[in-house]
């Protein structure tokens, strides 16, 4: 019940988010909202950041889905890891901007590094700390764009693009390249 819980929270929280304020919108609106008993909500996730954590996981799993053809360049599949947690981010960007613009930019990085991190693993790259480090920045900065690309995400899909390619030329460089 608790996956089910979340995932009617999570569903409830973007609703809410597209509707009002965020601030304004309190876990007790998102257990109505997502008709499941409050007590229910409160084990599975006593916060509001807690059934975003959930939510995040759940574009995540779009990133963990992908399969790769045999023999794949890593920058390809870190591309399609990215762009498919995207594609699972765009029908809900209206609620996904208001939530990030009312928390501010330093909540909404906090959750990046793991971002970074599911891209990685999903795209078969190890996790180590400077391609983590290198993710997360190339995600920030992705993010940036994605936020303002409407559409068709041409201009997302080249930044990501151009991002990846340093990416990996500065790790070469350091002797962590994949």
């Amino acid at each position: 019940m608790t996956d089910e819980t979340l995932d009617r929270a999570a569903d409830a929280a973007l609703a809410l988010a597209a509707d009002r304020a965020w601030p304004n919108v309190s876990l007790r609106d998102i257990a109505v909202r997502a008709e499941v008993a409050f007590a229910d909500l409160y084990a599975a996730a006593s916060s509001k950041p807690a059934v975003l954590a959930h939510l995040s996981a759940r574009f995540d799993r779009a990133a963990l889905a992908v399969d790769y053809p045999e023999n794949s360049q890593p920058h390809d599949r870190l591309f399609d890891a990215a762009m498919a947690r995207l594609e699972a981010m765009e029908p809900h960007r209206a609620a996904l901007l208001a939530i990030a613009k009312s928390e501010g930019p330093l909540a909404s990085a906090a959750r990046f590094p793991r971002i970074a991190r599911a891209i990685l693993e999903a795209a078969g790259v190890p996790a180590t700390p400077p391609r983590l480090i290198a993710m997360t920045a190339v995600w920030a900065r992705v993010v940036q764009v994605w936020r303002d690309d409407e559409g068709a995400l041409n201009r997302t899909m080249a930044e990501l693009d151009k991002r990846l390619k340093q990416m990996a030329e500065r790790l070469g460089k350091l002797g962590a390249g994949f």
